[in-house]
């Protein structure tokens, strides 16, 4: 008889498909290194105690809900319309879509769906009969495998799908007439997988790495120097995580200061740290924060 397969401690499911790219950046940028092949469904992970497998977002959910993956990285839509048994440790904020409701431009009136018997198409069955019913429409729901788009006018007068930019649908010639909500890819875990000590101390450890990159993605660093009377006037408008790291320089005169700031505040930031005395400004990158 051949030995058992000693279980790992930790059991992650990576998404296949659109959102595997970001997922696999975002775990190297945290020291995570994956080695696999293109048809391999069981990469090897650097992480200790870890084994990982690539699944459909979908099936991770499942997988999930039944407690044979411990950790798995999925989209918020499809968490919502599974609606497992699941724990959100984590929003990546990655792949951030839309799910709306859209149909034909002629078959709007005033931008609005008629009251009359309509068609709906999605492959979201639990979030589109939700909407119906929270919209009082008078509407069928009919499953769609992918390419929903293509459904109207022909085989349906409207459709429940996500969308990103909404080019799809434009070029399609539909127009969205709700938001049913925003999705992202995030990571959840079983809730039972907190339970265990170990597993919840690996968990907590992995969410660290990945929540350092996120934040550090947000931000950079900012270092310049300033005159004595100037100091104040630079502090004023600079921000910072807590406190700026303030020094000295080397023959006097002034000083050294330098800050993690918010990198979308740059633009304008940088013309005002100027315009108050700063000099030798220097911006630079982070690969990790960890507050």
């Amino acid at each position: 008889m051949a030995p058992k397969t000693q279980q790992s401690l930790l059991r992650i499911a990576l998404p296949k498909g659109r959102m595997q790219e970001g997922v696999f950046r975002l775990l190297a940028d945290a020291g995570i290194r994956l080695q696999s092949s293109a048809r391999q469904y069981r990469p090897k992970i650097s992480l200790p105690g870890a084994e990982v497998k690539l699944l459909k977002p979908q099936n991770i959910i499942e997988m999930l809900h039944h407690g044979s993956r411990d950790l798995g990285f999925a989209g918020a839509d499809w968490a919502a319309e599974l609606n497992g048994n699941l724990i959100e440790l984590l929003d990546t904020g990655l792949d951030p879509v839309r799910v709306v409701a859209a149909a034909p431009r002629e078959l709007l009136r005033q931008g609005q769906l008629p009251d009359t018997k309509l068609l709906v198409a999605s492959e979201y069955e639990r979030l589109t009969r939700k909407w119906i019913r929270t919209r009082s429409l008078k509407a069928e729901f009919v499953r769609s495998r992918g390419a929903t788009e293509v459904f109207p006018p022909e085989d349906s007068d409207c459709i429940v799908d996500n969308t990103a930019t909404g080019s799809t649908l434009e070029a399609n010639g539909l127009e969205i007439v709700e938001e049913l909500m925003t999705s992202s890819t995030r990571l959840y875990a079983h809730p039972q997988a907190l339970q265990h000590p170990k597993k919840k101390t690996a968990i907590e450890d992995f969410v660290l790495l990945l929540k350092a990159v996120l934040e550090a993605r947000t931000r950079v660093m900012l270092e310049l120097n300033v005159s004595d009377d100037r100091l104040e006037s630079v502090l004023q408008v600079l921000p910072c995580m807590r406190q700026p790291t303030i020094a000295p320089l080397a023959r006097g005169g002034g000083f050294a200061v330098k800050a993690a700031i918010p990198k979308d505040r740059l633009a304008d930031l940088l013309p005002d740290l100027k315009a108050k005395g700063g000099s030798d400004l220097v911006v630079s990158n982070f690969a990790q924060i960890v507050p």
